[in-house]
């Protein structure tokens, strides 16, 4: 069924047996979250917290736990989502099915938002919610499942507004109570265009940060769209419902959510933020963001906060990301042309590491291929969204077998073809995610596009070899065929001195860490820690290394992925 309230989903889930109530007192200062991913770890179910010390409302979190829940919830309407996204993309696929594309086109009433009275909700304090603290050293509560909403100065209207899911922090640090929260959004977010607008004629811009309503809601918050369908309208269509909305002093409430915090961001007010435990596995650190002057706070009756808790992959918004993917997948590769596949790999935290596949046609009559048309696909990723926040692209020409979501398989197949002379690509001096702080700066770093292509250049090894290395260096193990990781404190000049005398053949990269042992433990520990641990610019090194025409090569790379002063802590429970 389509939900029209998050109680709705609540009292379904409890039907099916998919909600654990916890009926006791709980204490929204870590225990809340420690519940959560203690429960999320084993697949569980969602959780309402029904007593909270502090606060008069319930709380529900992991409604999208698993990606079956998910779909559950949204049974009656993700088919309809994909036939419509489809019909935008490429319009011709209506004639595959005449009868399923119609009905899907005829649900496209749902994407107009409906102006209905403002009513049902009560005037609070900010309080008076849920205050949440996911991590030990967070900087205060947060709300982890906001949606948030504005509007272009110079367009003003329900159908030229934003509605993405940014960080807000309720408590803590600088902020005077109940009169200021936090405003925490990343480069490439539509929030940010409004606000610079709003900046350059000295006015603040209105904000609306709706919290609960349906899940759709929710989702639809962060879901990357194409251009021109906006994300209430979105929302409508997944929910079944027009999106609700009234206005209330100059701002839009959204009249299905359960909460509603209307304030303005004035220019240039910017007041310390964080820190908070964040999804690449580290604390993001405090950094001043703009500040949210709280107009008023409104809450339903019997209003559900929901909220969620992120950390290292998988937490509950890799699954997320997976719908985002069941659904948007084929937009993304028709927005591209030549992109076959690809992946933003949720074990190194999404932004930090991409691999795709795409097609070479630029030279067919070539008796030895080499990456050309794949090259001028990567450079079009980098351009597109949030995936121009990645720093590694990882790039393979097509072929029949290969698959970006099985990893291990798709670095041996790139290993075995690689040319490092040739296919290391480097972008200096750029962009990259806010919360990565690997690089230079915060939202400074670097980017490498590494691509191949061809028949295979050498065959990798699957035992280890017989190598000599200085004293300060140790413990090497195989993560993958020909995909050495090594752990050592001392310097890389005198590591590369001593393997440049070696002979060593099927070793395709070596990645430098702190802990050989836990990296070589899995295949998700290397993912995890050397593409969140390292910048392509400044930590990739390689033997019998070259820099010709600007172009850098090598024989073999090793990418420097121990921690640096520099990096933001662990997060640890």
């Amino acid at each position: 069924m389509a939900y029209k309230s998050l109680q709705q989903c609540v009292s379904d889930l409890d039907k099916e047996g998919e909600l654990k109530r916890i009926s006791t007192e709980s204490n929204p200062d870590l225990e809340m979250a420690s519940i959560h991913l203690d429960e999320f770890a084993k697949n569980g179910k969602a959780i309402l917290f029904e007593d909270i010390k502090g606060s008069q409302y319930k709380a529900v979190s992991n409604l999208f736990g698993s990606v079956a829940r998910s779909k559950f919830i949204f049974r009656d309407s993700l088919q309809i989502v994909k036939d419509l996204i489809q019909i935008k993309t490429n319009p011709s696929v209506i004639l595959n099915n005449i009868p399923r594309f119609i009905f899907a086109l005829l649900n496209g009433i749902y994407a107009i938002p409906k102006k209905v009275r403002f009513k049902n909700f009560k005037e609070i304090k900010i309080e008076n919610l849920p205050q949440i603290k996911c991590w030990k050293n967070d900087g205060g509560a947060f709300v982890t499942l906001p949606q948030v909403y504005s509007e272009d100065i110079d367009s003003p209207g329900i159908m030229h507004s934003n509605l993405g899911m940014y960080r807000i922090q309720l408590s803590g640090n600088e902020y005077d109570v109940n009169q200021e929260i936090g405003m925490h959004y990343q480069l490439h977010r539509g929030i940010g265009i409004h606000q610079k607008k709003a900046n350059q004629k000295g006015e603040p811009l209105k904000v609306s940060i709706f919290v609960g309503g349906p899940p759709a809601h929710s989702f639809a918050a962060v879901m990357p769209l194409p251009e021109g369908m906006s994300e209430v309208s979105f929302a409508g269509v997944l929910c079944k419902r027009r999106f609700r909305y009234s206005r209330k002093d100059g701002y839009i409430i959204s009249s299905d959510a359960d909460f509603v915090i209307c304030g303005e961001l004035y220019p240039n007010e910017l007041k310390p933020e964080g820190p908070f435990g964040d999804h690449l596995g580290y604390y993001s650190l405090k950094h001043n963001f703009p500040v949210l002057r709280v107009h008023k706070v409104y809450a339903k009756k019997d209003g559900i906060w929901p909220f969620t808790v992120v950390g290292r992959p998988p937490q509950e918004d890799s699954h997320f990301g997976a719908l985002i993917h069941e659904i948007a997948g084929k937009a993304i590769n028709k927005e591209i042309p030549g992109l076959k596949s690809v992946n933003a790999v949720d074990a190194a935290g999404v932004h930090p590491l991409l691999l795709a596949i795409g097609s070479e046609r630029y030279t067919p009559y070539s008796p030895t291929k080499q990456p050309q048309e794949i090259l001028t696909i990567a450079n079009h990723i980098l351009g597109t969204g949030q995936m121009s926040l990645a720093k590694y692209l990882f790039i393979c020409d097509e072929d029949d077998y290969l698959d970006v979501n099985n990893e291990i398989a798709y670095f041996t197949h790139f290993f075995e073809r690689v040319d490092w002379k040739r296919d290391l690509h480097f972008q200096t001096k750029t962009t990259i995610d806010t919360l990565d702080y690997s690089g230079e700066g915060l939202n400074e770093g670097s980017k490498v596009v590494l691509a191949a292509a061809g028949e295979p250049k050498r065959e990798l090894i699957k035992i280890l070899p017989d190598l000599e290395f200085p004293s300060d260096f140790s413990n090497p193990r195989l993560v993958s065929n020909g995909n050495l990781v090594l752990e050592g404190k001392g310097e890389i000049k005198e590591l590369l001195s001593s393997l440049e005398k070696q002979h060593i053949q099927g070793v395709a990269l070596i990645t430098l860490v702190d802990n050989a042992s836990f990296v070589s433990e899995n295949f998700s520990n290397w993912l995890w820690v050397t593409f969140t641990r390292s910048d392509p610019a400044h930590d990739i090194y390689g033997l019998d290394a070259e820099n010709k025409n600007k172009h850098f090569s090598c024989s073999i790379p090793i990418i420097d992925a121990r921690i640096k002063p520099h990096h933001a802590p662990v997060l640890e429970r």
